[in-house]
């Protein structure tokens, strides 16, 4: 049976909104990381066969395909082809798929997955204003509104929703965001992911956690809807920042000389409401559970990506995961959410924690819009 390997995994520094990586154009901010990736794995770039890369804003400067303006602006050969995805907040874990199963099909055996997002340049909803500036219309059509309603879909709207169906008090949210900035902060203060990280504009370490943070500065904020529970301080952070993953097949990996440093596993999708839009990640890790044959104490880290505090905090009560295996040095909340970039900040987080610690196995997911999710689960080589 093939198998796909990661042999390099590296991220840039996450960059706070208008903080260090502000004025660094997305194109660049991909390509520096491409570059990196490169260079730590040593292989020839000429051999690489595509560059998957997740974007969501593809509007403006990260527009015309930022993949392939990225690989040609970090100076890498013109034969290499790339593509940019959009799966919302899991673009990048997409890109990880995509590439996966490029190798695992046997069609391809050295692929680039990739992520970028700066939403200090390109604004979330960025392209929509424009379009409704335009007088064009909302990217629901009729269908959609006849099968759901003229309602309000929002990620907002759909953290408030599970507050109130998993019964989360605002002091619970709190309570978790607060965790999330302590163990961010220890991991920085640690050298945790310095060696994942390439320093780009003199910029060195993720840019999000406060470590001087309390829950009585959390409790004065005031919430983003009347009445709601949901306030800044747990939500994810707007962020720049990119992360590049190789993905190898076995005789790629014979061919260039390289080290496989996991393996993949199982790759798994799924759907949920699209109104509470932000709940897939439940059915989408217990399809992965089963098709995997593992149970929840197999996996020694978890990375969910912190879009708000309900998401972690509602698939801890539905999958049982040990809380101290789930992202165990701090989330978006702390760390930022680059949109297109966090799937494969993420799995480049992952990896390195399993390396560091020991552990076997490892599990990514995200909620997306649309009401989707991906799990990746990998294990440690």
């Amino acid at each position: 049976m093939a198998e796909a390997y990661i042999v390099g995994a590296v991220r840039t520094p996450v960059g706070k909104k208008k903080g260090g990586l502000s004025a660094v154009h997305p194109t660049d901010l991909a390509a520096h990381t491409l570059k990196a990736l490169i260079d730590r794995t040593g292989v020839d770039p000429s051999a690489v066969e595509d560059v998957i890369m997740g974007c969501v804003m593809q509007f403006g400067p990260q527009s015309m395909d930022i993949a392939r303006n990225a690989w040609l602006s970090a100076g890498l050969p013109e034969s290499v082809p790339g593509v940019t995805i959009d799966r919302q907040c899991g673009s990048s874990q997409q890109s990880i798929h995509f590439a996966a199963q490029g190798v695992l099909s046997g069609t391809q055996d050295l692929v680039v997955a990739a992520g970028v997002e700066s939403m200090s340049i390109v604004p979330m909803g960025a392209s929509i204003t424009a379009a409704l500036e335009k007088g064009m219309p909302f990217p629901f059509g009729d269908g959609w509104v006849e099968r759901y309603g003229k309602q309000e879909i929002s990620q907002f709207r759909g953290a408030e929703l599970m507050c109130e169906k998993w019964d989360l008090p605002r002091e619970e949210l709190e309570r978790y965001a607060y965790e999330s900035h302590q163990r961010a902060a220890k991991a920085v203060a640690n050298g945790y992911f310095r060696d994942q990280i390439t320093p780009v504009s003199g910029v060195e370490d993720d840019e999000g956690p406060r470590p001087d943070t309390t829950l009585e500065k959390m409790a004065g904020l005031k919430t983003l809807k009347e009445g709601g529970r949901i306030t800044a301080a747990t939500s994810s952070q707007v962020s720049d920042g990119s992360g590049a993953l190789l993905i190898a097949s076995e005789q790629a990996v014979r061919d260039h000389g390289l080290t496989p440093r996991a393996r993949i596993v199982t790759l798994t999708l799924a759907g949920d409401d699209p109104v509470y839009m932000l709940t897939a990640p439940i059915p989408a890790t217990r399809k992965a559970l089963k098709r995997s044959g593992l149970s929840i104490d197999d996996i020694d880290v978890t990375e969910i990506n912190e879009a708000f505090a309900p998401v972690p905090l509602a698939w801890l009560k539905e999958i049982g995961a040990d809380p101290a295996r789930v992202n165990p040095n701090g989330g978006a909340i702390a760390l930022g959410h680059p949109l297109g970039g966090t799937g494969a900040i993420l799995m480049t987080k992952l990896l390195h924690e399993l390396e560091r610690t020991g552990g076997r196995y490892g599990l990514q997911t995200m909620c997306e819009g649309g009401g989707q999710a991906n799990v990746t689960i990998v294990e440690r080589l």
